[in-house]
């Protein structure tokens, strides 16, 4: 093969199939989670099939934890694939096979270069200071000289005149001049395919017709290419999508957010729909829409609308795309989310709170922008009499206040329906009637119904804790007697 040439525009009558293919060494990050998304849209939106492949040829550091985490953060996402996951390493045989198609049909030699003698040529190649490049003699040797007693590796043997070209989805038009592409080793010595033999033949056996990856893949395709070909089978479509960096333009890392997609989920209390519509605007828009839904994403979406240039990571913009969708979200299902976050003590929400955290949501949401922040906010309704005081709180709770909660006390503990045009009615009343502004009286209620100095609306307070639940708290601050 002197030239080639990779087209990217369509695969004629056959229907989209793009795949997903982590590597189990650990969980599902940041910018895998974006491949698998980037994939799946592609494929709805082209009303195509979804694949996932699990390459666990590295069987030292392929664990099944990390198997089962990465499966985890998918279906959290609704990233499923479409068919039932296929694993690299049990398709080994396979690999070897096409190795020895490869071999017979000329395509790929036996080489019986030692590491040895590869070193000392790599060493030369750096003393002369030119680039080092796999030339075997046993690349065109007769088989009546193979050595009976030597181990040898497959290599492919890669064009060695003219240049081939990727027409790729993001990148465009990428060309590489073939004598850069080396005589690469397919099989081992002991008969195991390494990583680009084995992506090459999972990916024809699937049926993928468009490869959808990282920008750090690219080079990795005229390799891949060079396979494809000896084989004659189809070449795929590609496309390159450019890595993601942090906020200061550095490589992503944990120190810019870069966590497994679970901390998203169990650490930093993300909803899955927040979580999808961040990573589907970090390099790729539709002009200026920043809140876009699952159907709309479908519908939207394709590759050509992918940046080239490296996105950058932001978990500020995460947090207040995450505030958007909690808003959004249905109240009992939040409950059901922030319940576990509660700390319960043995009797906590656990228990019967469920329909209280559902009731107290419309107010607690508003200016939350996580579950966590939903949990802390809502652990004054479930907190058990003395309540824990901050310090600020405290500080609201002089011997004024108290008196004044004493006469709030008082005339809560009348005849009135515990409702929040009631219960507003009676203390802004209170506040005329002493010549105070409502926030003298608000402020020490606060602290002594929530322990805190932040929460929701007084009123909307009172009325979650029940009439039994608020007198006592009051009483309890206003050093009213217990009945």
């Amino acid at each position: 093969m002197a030239s080639g040439s990779a087209t990217g525009g369509t695969t004629g009558a056959k229907a989209v199939v793009t795949r997903f293919a982590p590597s189990p060494t650990g969980f599902l990050h940041i910018g895998g989670a974006r491949t698998a998304l980037f994939n799946w849209l592609f494929a709805r939106h082209h009303g195509g099939k979804y694949l996932l492949r699990v390459e666990d040829t590295d069987r030292a550091r392929s664990t099944e934890p990390a198997i089962e985490a990465i499966f985890d953060g998918l279906t959290w996402l609704g990233l499923q694939g479409d068919e039932a996951p296929v694993f690299q390493f049990a398709r080994s045989a396979r690999h070897a096979e096409v190795a020895a198609q490869l071999l017979e049909s000329g395509h790929a030699y036996r080489c019986y270069l030692t590491p040895e003698e590869l070193a000392e040529r790599r060493q030369k190649a750096q003393e002369e200071r030119r680039p080092f490049r796999i030339d075997s003699e046993w690349r065109d040797a007769d088989p009546s000289t193979w050595p009976a007693d030597k181990p040898w590796v497959v290599r492919m043997k890669a064009p060695r005149e003219g240049e081939t070209t990727i027409e790729d989805l993001v990148q465009g038009s990428v060309t590489v001049q073939n004598v850069e592409i080396d005589d690469f080793v397919i099989l081992r010595s002991d008969g195991t395919p390494v990583y680009m033999l084995a992506v090459v033949v999972d990916d024809h056996d699937m049926g993928v017709t468009h490869v959808l990856r990282g920008d750090d893949h690219l080079n990795n395709a005229f390799r891949q290419l060079v396979i494809i070909k000896g084989m004659g089978w189809d070449v795929p479509v590609y496309g390159h999508v450019p890595l993601i960096h942090g906020a200061d333009g550095a490589k992503l890392s944990k120190r810019h957010g870069a966590l497994g997609v679970d901390s998203y989920r169990d650490e930093l209390g993300i909803l899955p729909e927040a979580l999808f519509n961040y990573l589907l605007r970090l390099g790729w828009g539709h002009g200026d829409d920043e809140i876009i839904s699952r159907e709309q994403a479908v519908e939207w979406f394709d590759m050509v609308d992918v940046g080239k240039s490296p996105s950058r990571f932001d978990l500020a913009k995460v947090h207040n795309l995450n505030g958007h969708y909690l808003r959004e979200a249905d109240d009992l299902r939040l409950a059901e989310l922030v319940a576990p976050r509660l700390p319960t003590n043995g009797d906590g929400a656990a228990d019967a709170g469920l329909d209280l955290l559902s009731r107290a949501m419309p107010v607690l949401k508003v200016r939350a922008k996580d579950l966590n922040e939903l949990a802390e906010g809502s652990a004054f309704l479930f907190a058990k009499r003395p309540l824990a005081m901050s310090e600020k709180a405290l500080g609201l709770l002089t011997d004024e206040a108290r008196g004044r909660l004493a006469a709030v006390h008082e005339r809560l503990s009348g005849p009135i329906d515990w409702t929040l045009e009631e219960l507003e009615g009676n203390l802004k009343a209170m506040a005329e009637e002493l010549g105070l502004g409502l926030g003298k009286l608000a402020q020490p209620l606060r602290a002594a119904l929530t322990g805190q100095t932040t929460s929701p609306g007084i009123f909307d307070v009172l009325v979650l804790l029940g009439r039994e639940e608020s007198l006592a708290r009051i009483g309890a601050q206003a050093d009213v007697p217990v009945e």
